[in-house]
């Protein structure tokens, strides 16, 4: 699995998805400093990444649905500090142990997922 890490994310969590035998990339990696939600949606889709962010607008499924994309993934926390998001991190590495979020919406909050199907699959 391959993820793009949002520039709200600290992009030290990227060696942890490395670690754990993911790809990850950040959006300032890439030259991607300030890109638009939308553009980012959309290039997520494109190139094949799961979008991991702690913007919370990428969990409106109507904005956003996650139905043709690898899975968008919004850590929730408390609040954003590394000690925390790293927590988060580790949430979401456990529960990729047991399955993909290709298609849908993971909201990550401490020590569990929330998972959203698309608005078409949820009628």
């Amino acid at each position: 699995m391959k993820f793009k890490l949002d520039e709200c994310v600290d992009a030290r969590l990227s060696i942890n998805l490395k670690e754990a035998g993911y790809e990850a990339v950040t959006t300032p990696q890439q030259g991607l400093h300030g890109i638009e939600d939308e553009r980012l949606y959309h290039l997520c889709i494109n190139e094949g990444y799961i979008l991991l962010t702690l913007d919370i607008h990428f969990s409106n499924v109507l904005n956003f649905d996650p139905k043709y994309t690898p899975g968008i993934v919004v850590l929730r926390g408390p609040e954003d500090l590394f000690a925390t998001t790293r927590k988060l991190l580790e949430t979401l590495i456990e529960g990729l142990k047991r399955e993909e979020p290709e298609g849908r919406l993971w909201i990550v909050e401490l020590e569990r997922i929330r998972i959203h199907e698309s608005m078409e699959e949820e009628r």
